[in-house]
């Protein structure tokens, strides 16, 4: 009779496997940030060269989040995310030994990306499974191992640039996350209701579509798009935060700072709009957090000192951090669960698609006009249509009138 305890107990590892598995694939990815300008003074390659990675590296995770989702649903997370582990430390390693920036472009951009994208989707999956209940909650703490990235690996990756070089840095980050994830990844396992169902999926019920019919609604592409402007908006800002900082008188070490309080601010955020989301409807709560995401973006071209960076660091990392887990919760409240892997890895890849962009276009507004304002004004624009798609979300069906649709 003690069977249903530990089961439902064990649904908090799954949190902490997947908020492990998010901080290292994510923050090992995006510690390319704060790789940038040694990179580009050690090796002579243009920020936009280096930056031009990131933006494959997104756009590679995105393809590869749909496709490792879809296979989550066949085989399980677990063989998913170990393969992503072995994967991610072999991609940093290879490309800490690159001699040509076309070299590293391919490396990082392809391998990387191809890594990352095996955490994100098959996790949220995996904790949607687990969880009946405050799915807000659940949802935002496996994503906020994204917020402990810049306090844990971004520091971490400056610390180890500083005394040893950024090819070191980047070979030592490879292979702390076969040590980390190899062994996390064995713990990932499928909740007792689906133990025994159609390989690893959660068991179906009239509340749940396909894929393929998912795909076909207006929700989807609401959500698809509001998904793609809130990442288009946001990941220049961020990718190019430690340089702009820079740029405005920060020393770089301090500038690292500013992203770590983005990352704790966003941290924060996930479990504040999480709970918020729970309680209060996850449309409101997403369009708030959007309409502050905007608003605070372009107020970047105002800040002088690093306390105002500080201060709009902490808002900027709330609202973004916040809003990033609710579009999960709105794909398995419309969706269900049964397809839950291929329909967020679907959502995930038009974030991606969203995310490749700032990285890019950060890079060629600094190589243009040697300054970063244009990246602001463009990225609040995008942010303000992200606000106006996301008014356009349908309610969300109730359970009754999901269970009354045709499968």
């Amino acid at each position: 009779m003690s069977q249903p305890r530990t089961d439902t107990s064990y649904r908090w590892v799954i949190i902490g496997v997947g908020a492990l598995m998010t901080c290292v694939g994510i923050g090992a990815m995006f510690s390319l940030a704060i790789f940038l300008q040694p990179m580009a003074t050690d090796t002579g390659w243009s920020r936009a060269g280096i930056s031009s990675a990131m933006t494959l590296n997104f756009l590679v995770m995105g393809v590869a989040g749909f496709g490792w989702g879809t296979l989550s649903d066949r085989l399980g997370a677990r063989t998913v995310v170990l393969c992503g582990a072995a994967l991610l430390g072999l991609a940093l390693v290879l490309a800490s030994h690159a001699t040509s920036l076309a070299w590293f472009q391919l490396i990082y951009g392809t391998l990387v990306g191809l890594a990352a994208g095996a955490f994100f989707a098959p996790m949220i999956s995996a904790a949607t499974a687990w969880f009946e209940t405050n799915r807000g909650l659940a949802v935002s703490l496996v994503s906020a191992g994204v917020g402990v990235a810049p306090m844990t690996v971004s520091p971490f990756a400056a610390w180890l640039v500083a005394d040893y070089g950024w090819r070191t840095a980047m070979m030592v980050i490879g292979i702390a996350a076969w040590v980390l994830l190899l062994p996390a990844g064995l713990l990932v396992r499928r909740p007792p209701a689906a133990a025994g169902g159609h390989m690893g999926a959660a068991a179906p019920s009239g509340a749940d579509m396909s894929a393929g019919r998912a795909f076909r609604t207006p929700q989807f592409a609401v959500l698809a798009a509001t998904f793609f402007l809130c990442c288009a908006a946001h990941s220049g800002p961020i990718f190019h935060m430690v340089s702009y900082a820079v740029t405005c008188g920060i020393p770089a070490l301090t500038a690292v700072s500013i992203y770590s309080v983005e990352g704790l601010a966003g941290l924060g955020g996930r479990l504040l709009l999480g709970v918020a989301a729970d309680r209060l409807g996850v449309k409101r709560v997403l369009v708030a957090g959007l309409l502050v995401q905007a608003v605070v973006i372009v107020a970047y071209l105002a800040v002088a000192n690093l306390g105002e960076f500080y201060l709009l660091a902490a808002i900027f990392g709330t609202a973004y951090g916040g809003v990033m887990p609710l579009y999960a919760v709105l794909a398995r409240e419309y969706f269900g669960q049964a397809a839950m892997g291929s329909v967020f890895g679907a959502a995930t890849m038009a974030s991606s698609i969203g995310m490749a962009l700032g990285p890019l276009a950060g890079g060629w507004v600094f190589d243009t006009f040697a300054a970063y304002h244009w990246l602001y004004i463009g990225s609040f624009a995008v942010g303000l249509g992200a606000v106006a798609i996301a008014l356009a979300f349908p309610p969300l069906p109730s359970r009754h009138t999901r269970q009354l649709q045709p499968a």
